[in-house]
């Protein structure tokens, strides 16, 4: 089932942001993008929770789950790296709400979409001044 891989890989993605974004915490000698950046990983921590359930609910196994992405190795790439991420995110998110006609995945991702977005537009405001 194509939403299962779906919801796997999201998952995934968020696994590797809680982990970037705690690197960038520790990274940043900027309070309020630290301040920031501290609420955003809340943000990815909900939804990869909310994502894992919802796996386990359909499909009554626990996912893989994997770090499957380098953090780069500093905090301006990694602030490009998020904002690329995030939006791209964005699209992923979309699209799998569209793809199922189940309430609980669509109401799920499109909520973590909106999230997501928010997300990336705090990335892009800490982008100008590094």
């Amino acid at each position: 089932m194509e939403v299962i891989s779906d919801i796997s890989k999201a998952i995934n993605g968020e696994y590797d942001a809680i982990h970037c974004y705690e690197f960038l915490i520790y990274q940043t000698a900027n309070s309020e993008m630290r301040k920031q950046i501290i609420e955003i990983r809340k943000d990815e921590i909900r939804h990869y929770q909310t994502f894992y359930n919802l796996y386990l609910t359909l499909t009554n196994t626990y996912p893989q789950v994997t770090l499957s992405k380098q953090c780069p190795p500093n905090v301006k790439s990694g602030t490009v790296a998020a904002f690329t991420d995030e939006q791209e995110t964005v699209d992923f998110y979309h699209e799998i709400a569209r793809k199922t006609n189940d309430p609980h995945i669509q109401e799920a991702f499109l909520q973590a979409a909106l999230d997501e977005q928010n997300h990336a537009v705090w990335f892009l405001y800490f982008m100008k001044d590094l």
